[in-house]
């Protein structure tokens, strides 16, 4: 892993391959160092653009992706990517969408997908994944695609 994050950085969530992915609440200001190589923004709405490769995902607050099939196949992606890039993932608050996002990326990597919540929980952030329906969808993560 050649430019990848710090692992004691801030928000930063080591998966157990070693894949190293940030986590980030947008509604704080962009922590001091690096800057994404990518970024996926999971809101509600388009947001403003930034200086780094970045994708977005109609993903309202509370709530699950609007096209869960376009959710699987960028969530792959970062996946892939974070194995030799800075890859960030965020939402407004860093919990919720932010959460499940890297609950279902802890699937790809091999955690199972009920224990998945609860690794990111104690690995990212204790309020991570904040709804039953968003629970849900990482149980039904490793069944898609």
């Amino acid at each position: 892993m050649s430019d990848t994050w710090d692992a004691a950085a801030p928000g930063v969530l080591r998966l157990p391959s070693g894949r190293l992915v940030r986590g980030r609440g947008l509604r704080r200001p962009l922590p001091a160092g690096p800057v994404p190589q990518f970024s996926v923004r999971l809101l509600g709405r388009e947001p403003e653009p930034v200086a780094w490769e970045s994708r977005w995902l109609r993903w309202p607050d509370f709530r699950l992706p609007a096209d869960r099939a376009a959710a699987r196949r960028l969530l792959d992606e970062v996946w892939t990517r974070a194995a030799t890039e800075r890859v960030e993932v965020a939402c407004a608050g860093g919990r919720g969408r932010t959460g499940t996002a890297l609950a279902c990326l802890a699937v790809l990597d091999g955690v199972l997908p009920r224990d998945a919540v609860a690794f990111v929980r104690e690995h990212y952030h204790p309020g991570a994944v904040e709804t039953p329906w968003q629970r849900r969808y990482v149980l039904r993560f490793g069944g898609c695609g």
